[in-house]
């Protein structure tokens, strides 16, 4: 917790950890930051907090002592142990998605030289760009490659958040990982730390190219179609090739990390009797204010300070009368992207470059629904209550993937939006003013509106007449869990439900841990 001015450098973080340890600087032999924090809360004294990991010069315990504060302790450096590889089968382990959670344990087997066998829907990351592009200019989507699907996952074309509410010590090997294939350093010490869609990827490709050198093969263009299971043990998949002939694959381990959005697998999963159950979700619009008004209401007058870059913030109440509203996936300085995977849907998302210098900053407004309220009892309903809101945001929208919008003071005083105010719309597919209450459910729309005036005392602005809200945002999570047991398997042998399209994590570092997780598993050989 060491107080550093913005414009401090080394010496000072040096200075300051000799003083905290009540020594001379020359008795700490190397210094290396572990955490570094924006510290907020008085706008007229703003400064940077930092934790940093020191060898000393002599005997620790003794420094300890000396400091007199239990800030101060004795640091543990991370070792990253694999369980013992007990795997005897001679078929190769078959991966079915290649975001976060499948590329991480796709690393993990191809490290211990078990060769696996990849399966991505979209495509790689280059040609993927392409699709995208294709789409918001031309509304032409193509159900397998598109912003859900393809080489990096959902979480390619984001923020490339890497912040997570889990306390798993994998998490520094996932930081260590991405690092290393070419993510910015500071990810390793940031406390908000990200990457950018515009660097994320070159080191999705990194990671791509190191599984292949070490015997795994990614099949790109490639669904899984179906799984071949008897006697409650999977015996291999059939998956749909790109020229889109039928191919089966021999196997008898299964990792599942097909992401939030692939739910004709899930409900192919369902009619084979895979054990899944209803999950809460949430569902909202994106929330899109100018950037430099984020950035006074958070900085203050060192707004525009040269070693802040874009403000970020992070919102949560609970209304009497309502389910709990918070914001989600920040955005500084970023884009409201239209993010359909399904044809005559509309969904939206945000997305940042590294830099975060766009003229807006955008956020997820978010309102959890349980399954309580899902339109049925049916295990797949959270699903349905999904595509119910993105074909009504679809025909609302103009029947072209613009995606409906309303200003903030229109929506608080329940009138549909006729024009756009200051506040430029960043969508890519273009936004149509209406009415957002027609899309989303009623419960929500409440919720929403009585939020704003809270969170408009937490952050200055927050309520802004002319913001734009974006909707609909429904794929913050997945509406289903596919139930596994401790050996992370299925109801059947072999079938590894991973990451947060089976509902196990809720974000990049999560679900690339939650494959690592799965990985070892594999290795394990437990059945």
């Amino acid at each position: 917790q060491l107080k550093i001015p913005l414009e401090g450098g080394y010496e000072d973080i040096l200075s300051a950890a000799a003083k905290a340890l009540k020594c001379p600087k020359r008795a700490i032999t190397s210094l290396e930051i572990s955490k570094k924090a924006v510290d907020c809360r008085r706008k007229d004294d703003i400064f940077f907090v930092y934790n940093v990991e020191v060898e000393v010069d002599g005997d620790e315990n003794a420094f300890v002592s000396n400091s007199g504060s239990s800030k101060v302790s004795i640091g543990e450096r991370f070792e990253y142990k694999s369980p013992e590889l007990k795997r005897k089968s001679s078929f190769r382990p078959v991966i079915a998605g290649f975001g976060p959670a499948g590329m991480f344990a796709a690393l993990t087997l191809a490290r211990e030289g078990l060769n696996p066998i990849i399966l991505e829907r979209g495509n790689d990351v280059d040609k993927r760009n392409e699709d995208i592009r294709n789409f918001w200019n031309n509304r032409t989507l193509n159900a397998d490659s598109n912003i859900q699907f393809g080489e990096g996952g959902a979480g390619t074309f984001s923020d490339g958040k890497l912040t997570t509410g889990i306390k798993d010590k994998l998490c520094r090997k996932v930081f260590l990982e991405l690092e290393a294939h070419g993510a910015p350093n500071e990810i390793l010490y940031s406390a908000k730390p990200h990457i950018g869609t515009d660097k994320l990827g070159d080191v999705v490709k990194n990671i791509r190219r190191e599984i292949v050198s070490l015997g795994g093969e990614i099949r790109f263009g490639c669904r899984l179609n179906d799984i071949i299971v008897a006697n409650g043990v999977i015996h291999g998949v059939s998956v749909v090739e790109k020229n889109g002939s039928s191919t089966d694959i021999e196997t008898d381990a299964l990792i599942l990390s097909i992401g939030h959005s692939a739910r004709d697998t899930v409900e192919m999963l369902y009619k084979k009797g895979i054990q899944m159950m209803q999950k809460p979700f949430s569902v909202g619009a994106r929330i899109e204010h100018p950037r430099e008004m984020i950035d006074a209401a958070q900085y203050g007058s060192f707004a525009n300070h040269p070693m802040l870059g874009a403000a970020d913030y992070k919102l949560a109440c609970h209304p009497e009368h309502g389910r709990g509203a918070y914001t989600f996936c920040m955005c500084p300085g970023g884009t409201v992207i239209c993010a359909s995977s399904e044809i005559g849907e509309v969904v939206v998302n945000g997305m940042s470059e590294w830099a975060r210098d766009g003229e807006n900053s955008n956020s997820a407004l978010l309102v959890g629904i349980e399954p309580e309220y899902f339109p049925s009892s049916h295990v797949l309903a959270g699903i349905e209550l999904q595509r119910q809101i993105e074909k009504s945001a679809f025909v609302l929208g103009g029947g072209d993937y613009t995606a409906p919008a309303q200003l903030v003071g229109d929506f608080l005083n329940d009138r549909p939006s006729e024009r756009l105010g200051s506040v430029r719309p960043t969508c890519p597919t273009g936004v149509k003013p209406g009415d957002i209450r027609r899309i989303l459910p009623k419960r929500v729309t409440d919720t929403m509106s009585e939020a704003f005036g809270k969170m408009n005392n937490m952050l200055k602005g927050f309520a802004l007449p002319e913001a734009v809200l974006t909707v609909p945002e429904t794929r913050s999570s997945s509406p289903v869990r596919i139930l596994r047991d401790e050996f992370y398997q299925a109801n059947v042998r072999g079938l590894y439900p991973c990451g947060e399209g089976a509902g196990y994590a809720g974000g990049i570092v999560s679900a690339a841990v939650d494959g690592i997780r799965c990985a070892f598993a594999v290795m394990e050989g437990e059945m």
